[in-house]
């Protein structure tokens, strides 16, 4: 089944109502294209919905898209409720593993299938680009040494083996379907970096006979919510559901509806203090109150240059968190800068830039489309902030972070306030710069108290628990002991200035003498290997390793759910008394239960922030009014001393950012470590099911179906499976986080054979039916 013969890419059978074929030339190559000028109206159309309606005008067929469906698009009422439904054929799909893996499940018990109906399997094949990042398996099972990466892979293949051996097989047996193995990065952040086109070009029949080489805007969806992560390079696309996801593969368009478009003006620049996660936790929470479900966000006016394509991009990812459709900005010269960074091949780039300015693609700041609704931001109104403790939503300027730790926490912890005598300034007594004491000495005889989380709890609830670690060193936990503090996610760690910001900010804490509070699990797991290399080319990573962030993995980690256990005895501690301990992450998502099941409050935060709470230990922690540790002369050391300017980081920036180090890294992304290659790799057009796997099972969806199925009838006698209260998530209804003890899906997995210690997570089994189940509704807060 060859690619050529999907509905997107006929040309004999096109209509092209409008006269839009055309020819367009960039460098020594031509291309044919759909020109949006051909059709009415089509000018005064935002961004995204010109996008749109090049999809329609190059796969109208006369039957699922039409001239009426063109027209309609043209004519699009901005101030109207939508409507009209339309069929957009996504150019590619991108997935990752934990919900790419049923896909995959789905298209080898498919050729089963037509095998059983006398069909030849071979023929079962993605029929545009599919292309799947291994980055959602990797847990943090060791932190905090220098081996901690080599071993945390080396957890991931002895757990994910069948997995990887079944991703293995289709990459070989699929045609258009491509691989990234584990390792190598976060798949969003891969794909702006590089797999995203902007602009995708694919060989089709020609009209006359013979063929051409087709030009037209790289969009996709994928099997993560954060796939808008890409809007920021100006490509349109969002995330989908599996089933949704298989069919686009087959070539199936996605029915929508004509949706409203929210224009966003960026005005102002962002002040000093500031970051781009402040920036996107700002906008998050506008884009909820204002209400953009079901919306696209876009992007507009003079401000739209001045932004980095990074923070774009960062932007882009929160989508999903704003509750839009996409949050997309427009093609520029930013796009092309970053384009040319990346490593993109310069024909590709100068097509992109070509086409964007034939088609009105090219931003142009003093247009102003015709949107349903505008919002605006003054960027110098942004303020240092933190989100939490369940929803990103939830934004806390960090001024306020410490009372707004205090009103939540009645919520989760039972207890009267403290009324401890233990006032500020036995606060500062157990600074930062304290190391943990094994014999609750000083050195010479003096008893001394073990540095506490519960020093300064004063008018809030406070049940200080005593931790003995191995070797004898002690320390009390309490509630808002920050026990989680990582650097995680591609929503920040695709973004070179809160990356070089958190380690500029290490340098200085680690000159000044501070050290990270003992009961911290720390973590950094880049989203690609290029944000290691500029670190070690400015010298910084030592800087982190003294402070515990060792590289851990290049994947989602905590972000997913992957932090791996706390310390044997923290946990102990917090679950013995029911702690409402903390995780500070940067990362995009902080819904209750899906960080770490000893970890009730989650809080997100930018980079250089989840460091600062590292040193501070705890959220109960006012960073303008109380210090972080005391400097050789006595002096006291804040936040504010720390804080790199700037300057300083685009300093670093400039100095240890090259296009060298994203060719250097993607030059074998598909190919893999030795682990990979070294993995045995079934072969042939079907699968051979392995009856004993409890992670890739061949479900009985297609068992005895008709070659002619069945005629769709109503439901009857449907019940309601559960009624639940608001801000119920599609964690609650199929986590992907750890699997509890005790639970149906632990269950089976006992009655299987399978150790306590290697459950893994449900994501990690959702290639096996019978996990996922009885995996529904079995999120731990739920």
């Amino acid at each position: 089944m060859s690619p050529d013969n999907s509905a997107a890419n006929k040309a004999t059978a096109h209509p092209d109502s409008f006269g839009a074929r055309g020819t367009l030339t960039s460098g020594d190559s031509e291309y044919e294209i759909f020109r949006l000028s051909a059709v009415d109206g089509a000018a005064r159309l935002p961004y995204s919905l010109k996008v749109l309606l090049e999809n329609l005008l190059r796969t109208e067929d006369g039957a699922n898209v039409t001239a009426e469906h063109i027209r309609a698009l043209a004519g699009w009422d901005p101030s109207a409720e939508p409507g009209t439904e339309i069929q957009f054929t996504p150019a590619r799909v991108i997935m990752q593993d934990f919900t790419g893996v049923p896909c995959v499940v789905d298209l080898a018990t498919m050729r089963e299938a037509v095998i059983e109906l006398g069909g030849d399997p071979s023929k079962v094949n993605p029929l545009a680009p599919a292309e799947l990042v291994i980055d959602h398996s990797v847990i943090i099972d060791v932190f905090g040494s220098p081996d901690a990466f080599e071993r945390n892979v080396e957890f991931e293949y002895s757990r994910n083996r069948e997995r990887y051996q079944f991703l293995r097989w289709g990459q070989g047996a699929f045609d258009e379907f491509k691989v990234v193995p584990p390792g190598t990065g976060i798949v969003h952040q891969v794909n702006i970096e590089h797999l995203a086109r902007t602009v995708m070009t694919r060989d089709v029949p020609a009209g006359t006979g013979g063929r051409v080489s087709r030009a037209y805007p790289d969009t996709l969806v994928g099997t993560d919510s954060h796939t808008t992560m890409v809007n920021g390079l100006g490509v349109l696309g969002w995330g989908v559901g599996g089933i949704e996801a298989e069919a686009a593969m087959l070539g199936q368009p996605v029915s929508m509806l004509i949706p409203k478009v929210v224009g966003f003006k960026l005005t102002g620049e962002i002040p000093p203090g500031a970051t781009a996660t402040d920036v996107v936790l700002t906008i998050t929470e506008i884009l909820r109150k204002h209400g953009v479900v079901g919306k696209f966000v876009e992007f507009y006016g003079e401000g739209v240059a001045a932004v980095p394509l990074a923070n774009r991009a960062t932007i882009g990812n929160m989508s999903p968190e704003f509750g839009s459709t996409c949050a997309i900005f427009p093609i520029d010269d930013e796009t092309v800068r970053y384009l040319k960074l990346t490593g993109r091949a310069a024909d590709q780039i100068a097509l992109v830039e070509a086409y964007a300015k034939e088609q009105g693609l090219w931003h142009d700041p003093s247009f102003e489309a015709g949107y349903s609704e505008t919002v605006e931001l003054d960027l110098s109104t942004v303020v240092p902030s933190i989100a939490g403790p369940k929803r990103p939503q939830d934004r806390i300027p960090l001024s306020r972070a410490k009372e707004a730790f205090r009103s939540a926490l009645v919520d989760y912890a039972d207890g009267e306030p403290s009324t401890s005598t233990v006032d500020e300034a036995g606060e500062e007594s157990f600074s930062a710069s304290d190391p943990p004491s094994s014999s609750g000495g000083n050195g010479d005889g003096a008893p001394r108290p073990p540095i506490s989380a519960a020093a300064g709890a004063q008018g809030r609830i406070s049940s200080p628990t005593r931790v003995i670690l191995f070797g004898g060193a002690d320390y009390e936990l309490d509630h808002g002991a920050v026990v989680i503090a990582s650097i995680t996610s591609c929503t920040n760690t695709s973004n070179p200035s809160v990356m070089l910001g958190a380690a500029l900010l290490a340098r200085n804490a680690v000159n000044a003498g501070l050290t990270v509070k003992p009961w911290v699990k720390t973590s950094m797991a880049p989203g690609s290997q290029v944000v290691t290399d500029y670190y070690e080319r400015a010298g910084l990573w030592p800087y982190l390793e003294k402070l515990g962030y060792h590289l851990v993995g290049y994947g989602c980690t905590t972000c997913i759910g992957n932090s791996g256990p706390l310390r044997v005895e923290v946990s102990a501690a917090v679950n013995a008394t029911d702690l409402a301990v903390v995780s500070v992450l940067s990362g995009n998502r902080n819904f209750e239960g899906r960080i770490n099941p000893d970890v009730k409050m989650n809080y997100l935060a930018s980079p250089p922030l989840v460091i600062a709470y590292a040193l501070a230990g705890t959220m109960d922690f006012d960073f303008e009014t109380q210090p972080l540790g005391t400097a050789t002369d006595g002096s006291e050391i804040y936040l504010r001393d720390l804080w790199p300017s700037s300057e300083d980081v685009q300093e670093v920036i400039d100095n240890s950012i090259s296009q060298e180090m994203f060719t250097k890294d993607y030059a074998d992304v598909f190919e893999g470590d030795e682990r990979w290659r070294a993995l045995p790799t079934p072969e042939g057009d079907t699968f051979a099911w392995d009856p004993d796997s409890t992670y890739v099972r061949k479900p009985p969806y297609f068992e005895s179906m008709p070659a002619q199925p069945e005629p769709v009838t109503n439901i009857a006698g449907a019940r309601v499976l559960a009624l639940l209260g608001h801000s119920v998530t599609t964690d609650h209804i199929s986590p992907a986080g750890a699997i509890k003890p005790g639970t149906p899906a632990a269950s089976y997995l006992d009655e299987h054979g399978i150790e306590r210690a290697d459950y893994n997570s449900f994501g990690s089994r959702r290639g096996n039916h019978e996990v996922m189940i009885r995996g529904t509704f079995a999120n731990i807060r739920l």
